[in-house]
């Protein structure tokens, strides 16, 4: 059943409609775009970076632009100035990575990211972002872009793999069952209150649980 995601309960939702909602439907188009935007986590350098660099090799996109302003422990720098310094460390030229370091969650990395890109482009001359992050992740921050960013703006999306939150085996771990409900409930949460844009999710109405 198609269903806007507003029209949602989330205490209702079984492991395969989180898995629906999540999941399906964010596969990678093959577009090049004008920069890749890599958004910050405590993870961001394990799982995040090598995608990243991976189509930045590949020519996919010219400018890599990391966005954090969060710093983990274990470490001194933000979260973007990590992810930049080990991008160049596996020969990402300095000069092809932007930096924004002011955000601290999903909408900051957005909203701030708005006037490093018009400084380092000019908005009006974007128009396709390739979008990294990890795949449960992934519509959130897609449908925060859509939200935020100027409307012309297109998006072709590459998400990553964790070890425990992927499609086939998040339900079978507790710390990743945690994250996914977690992030079912933010991204329903949102949308009902306004802070994100509604869409549509193709959700199974009778079927038992994973």
């Amino acid at each position: 059943m198609l269903i806007k995601i507003s029209q949602i309960e989330p205490d209702k939702l079984t492991d395969l409609q989180m898995t629906e909602l999540l999941y399906k439907n964010l596969e990678d188009d093959n577009r090049k775009g004008d920069l890749i935007f890599v958004p910050g986590s405590s993870k961001a350098v394990e799982y995040r970076l090598p995608k990243a660099i991976q189509l930045y090799h590949e020519g996919r996109a010219d400018k890599i632009l990391f966005s954090g302003g969060v710093t983990w422990k274990g470490s001194s720098l933000s979260e973007a100035q990590l992810l930049r310094q080990k991008a160049i460390e596996q020969g990402v030229p300095e000069n092809d990575i932007i930096v924004e370091e002011l955000s601290l969650h999903t909408k900051e990395n957005v909203l701030s990211s708005l006037l490093v890109l018009d400084r380092a482009f000019y908005l009006n001359n974007i128009k396709r972002i390739i979008v990294v992050t990890t795949i449960f992740h992934m519509r959130r921050f897609y449908l925060t872009l859509k939200t935020y960013m100027p409307n012309w703006i297109e998006y072709t999306l590459c998400p990553v793999n964790d070890q425990t939150t992927r499609m086939n085996n998040w339900f079978k771990n507790p710390n990743a069952r945690k994250r996914v409900e977690l992030e079912s409930r933010k991204l329903i949460k949102y949308i009902k209150e306004g802070i994100i844009v509604d869409d549509y999710i193709e959700l199974t109405t009778e079927h038992p649980n994973i």
